[in-house]
C-alpha cells in the first residue's frame, strides 16, 4: 500500500507567493526563463534554472550553474521569501484551468516503494537528464520541484480532502500569468495522519504521471547518501486521483526527407487509413488523426483490426500513429532521435501545427486523440513503457510553492 508522509516544507509567505511561483524547469528554455524572471529576484526560476543568473554562454550543466542554484535557494530562505513550516504537514493543492479543476495532496512518497516498482512508471529515462537532476538535487540538498503522481480514485480520500477544504480558507489563492488558479490548504496534524492512513490502507499503487527524471534522480541521490530512516528516503510529490487528471494530445510534425508532393503522401496514407477532407482539426474518437498538409486538414482513421486491441501499448493512438504513419510512410523508426519529427504539446492547439507547416518548418502535422489516464495506468501495471511523448498533462504544477530539504 502507498505511503504519503507529512514533511517540513519551505513555502513563500502569502504576500510573495505569486512572485515566487514559477513554471517547472523543463517546460521553459533558458531564454524564456530569463525573460520570465527578469526584474523579479523572488522568482523560483533562479533556483530551478540558475543559469539565467550567469553569462549567456554558460553551459547549463556547468559546475557553477548547480552551485548558483544552491546559492539562490539559500538567498530566498535568508530573506524569507521561503519560510520553513514549524511542523510536518500534508497540503491540499487545487488547480483550476478553464472549466477543469484538479485537487491533489502534497506530501512525500517513499524512495523504497519507487525502487520496488510499487510506484509505477510508464517512461524510460535518459541518462543525461537523470544526471542533471541528480547534480541539482545533491547541490541543493533538497527536492525543489514535486513529482506529479496519480492513483485510482478513492471516495474516502476525496471526502477527507473535501473536509480539509471546507474547514478553512486556503493559505494561497491566486492566478498565475497563464490564467491558471492555484489554492493551497495546510492540513492539520490530525487530518494529515488520517490522510496518510487512508493512502496506506486504500491505495494499492501510485503512478508517475510527470516527473520520471526527478523521481529517478531522488532514488539515485538516496543511494549515494547511504541512508535509511533519513529525510532523503522520501521525495516530494503531489498526488491526484485519476478521475481528475486531464491529458491533452501530444501532437507531431514531420518533415518529408523524400520531397514528395502532398498528393503522393496522401496516396501512401490512403493505403493504410480512411482519409477524408475536414474543417475540424481535432479528432473526436480514438484511432483517428487530424492531418494538416498543404494548407488543408484531413481526417485519417485507422482501419478496424489494424492494431492489436489486447496490447496496452499497441492500442495507444500514439503507437498507431507510429506504426501506420510515421514508420511506413516517413521511415521514422526511432522517434526519440530522428530529427525529421517534432512534438507539439496539445496546449498549443491546431494553430501551432498549422503555423509550423505553413512556415515550411514541417511538411505535415498530425493531431492525435489524447491518451486516457486509464490507458497510462494499464501500461504501467503491465510493466510496459509508453511511446515517447505520449502524454501532455495540463495544468502543470507550479514550482516554488513548497520545497523539501534533507
Amino acid at each position: 500500500m502507498a505511503q504519503l508522509k507529512p514533511f517540513f516544507a519551505y513555502r513563500p509567505p502569502t504576500d510573495l507567493v505569486k512572485r515566487v511561483a514559477s513554471p517547472p524547469y523543463d517546460v521553459v528554455t533558458t531564454v524564456q526563463a530569463r525573460e520570465l524572471a527578469d526584474g523579479n529576484r523572488d522568482s523560483f526560476l533562479h533556483v530551478s534554472r540558475p543559469e539565467i543568473d550567469l553569462p549567456d554562454a554558460t553551459d547549463e550543466h556547468a559546475d557553477e550553474v548547480y552551485a548558483k542554484g544552491r546559492h539562490n535557494l539559500l538567498a530566498l530562505v535568508e530573506r524569507k521569501a521561503l519560510v520553513r513550516d514549524q511542523q510536518r504537514h500534508l497540503y491540499v493543492y487545487a488547480q483550476k484551468m478553464g472549466d477543469h479543476r484538479q485537487i491533489g495532496v502534497v506530501g512525500c512518497a517513499s524512495v523504497a516503494e519507487y525502487d520496488d516498482d510499487r510506484i509505477k512508471k510508464h517512461e524510460k529515462t535518459r541518462a543525461d537528464k537523470e544526471d542533471d537532476r541528480v547534480r541539482h538535487i545533491e547541490e541543493l540538498s533538497a527536492h525543489d520541484e514535486p513529482v506529479f503522481l496519480t492513483y485510482r480514485a478513492v471516495d474516502a480520500i476525496d471526502a477527507a480532502v473535501a473536509k480539509v477544504m471546507a474547514a478553512e480558507l486556503p493559505v494561497y489563492d491566486f492566478s498565475s500569468d497563464d490564467g491558471v488558479g492555484h489554492q493551497l490548504w495546510v492540513v492539520g496534524a490530525e487530518m494529515s495522519g488520517e490522510l496518510s492512513r487512508l493512502f496506506e490502507q486504500r491505495v494499492e499503487a501510485l503512478y508517475v504521471a510527470d516527473g520520471h527524471h526527478r523521481s529517478a534522480a531522488a532514488s539515485r541521490v538516496h543511494r549515494k547518501l547511504n541512508g535509511d530512516g533519513r529525510e532523503h528516503d522520501m521525495f516530494m510529490v503531489v498526488v491526484f486521483p485519476h478521475d481528475q487528471m486531464r491529458i491533452m494530445a501530444y501532437n507531431r510534425v514531420v518533415s518529408d526527407r523524400e520531397g514528395r508532393t502532398a498528393e503522393q503522401i496522401l496516396d501512401q496514407l490512403r493505403l493504410k487509413m480512411d482519409v477524408v477532407s475536414t474543417d475540424e482539426p481535432k479528432p473526436d474518437v480514438p484511432a483517428s488523426f487530424g492531418i494538416y498538409l498543404a494548407g488543408q486538414w484531413y481526417r485519417a482513421t485507422a482501419m478496424p483490426g489494424s492494431w492489436d486491441a489486447d496490447d496496452p501499448v499497441g492500442g495507444l493512438d500514439c503507437q498507431i500513429c507510429q506504426d501506420q504513419i510515421l514508420e511506413p510512410i516517413f521511415g521514422i523508426t526511432d522517434p526519440r532521435r530522428d530529427q525529421s519529427i517534432g512534438f507539439v504539446g496539445g496546449i498549443h492547439g491546431a494553430a501551432e501545427l498549422q503555423r509550423r507547416v505553413d512556415a515550411g518548418e514541417a511538411t505535415m502535422a498530425i493531431y492525435l486523440h489524447p491518451t486516457q489516464m486509464t490507458q497510462v495506468m494499464t501500461v504501467s501495471d503491465a510493466g510496459s513503457v509508453m511511446p515517447p511523448k505520449s502524454t501532455w498533462f495540463e495544468p502543470k504544477l507550479k514550482s516554488g510553492l513548497f520545497v523539501h530539504t534533507f
